[in-house]
């Protein structure tokens, strides 16, 4: 069995007009989040796995040469937490914190998502300060309400 990494990314999807993209778990269906994801290996780069994870979670394409990658912003900051309970199975035995990685990606309204049914069932797109009220991670919610500090510092208009 192979353990996750407990090295992460938080990745808040916007618009133009700061709606934020949220999809729930398929594993926690009350939760509600932004897309999330661990690095595949010790050497992947967090930027690499946020562009593996948003289009993984969602089919919206942010790798190299897609017309979506230079909207992909590494927002600069990190969260440490302590992993769920219910999670910490999937981790090497003794390992209880995450480190997450926060990026924003800009998309044009109506972008077209395709979820991957085995992580997630729904989404929704929700004006920022109301996906912070409806992110079950307080982490999360936190990423949302920074979104018009960084929708201004990346030129985003």
């Amino acid at each position: 069995m192979s353990f996750k990494i407990p090295e992460s990314v938080l990745v808040v999807i916007y618009t133009p007009a700061r709606d934020v993209l949220l999809i729930k778990r398929a594993d926690a269906p009350e939760f509600w989040q932004s897309v999330t994801g661990s690095k595949d290996t010790l050497d992947e780069s967090f930027e690499l796995t946020a562009r593996r994870e948003v289009f993984e979670e969602t089919g919206l394409d942010c790798r190299t040469g897609s017309p979506l990658y230079p909207h992909l912003h590494d927002w600069g900051l990190e969260n440490v937490y302590d992993i769920y309970p219910q999670w910490r199975h999937r981790y090497a035995p003794g390992v209880f914190l995450n480190t997450e990685h926060l990026f924003g990606l800009e998309v044009p309204v109506g972008a077209s998502v395709r979820l991957n049914p085995r992580e997630h069932t729904a989404y929704q797109w929700l004006p920022y300060s109301q996906a912070a009220d409806r992110c079950f991670s307080s982490s999360n919610a936190e990423a949302c309400l920074l979104l018009p500090h960084f929708f201004s510092r990346t030129g985003c208009v």
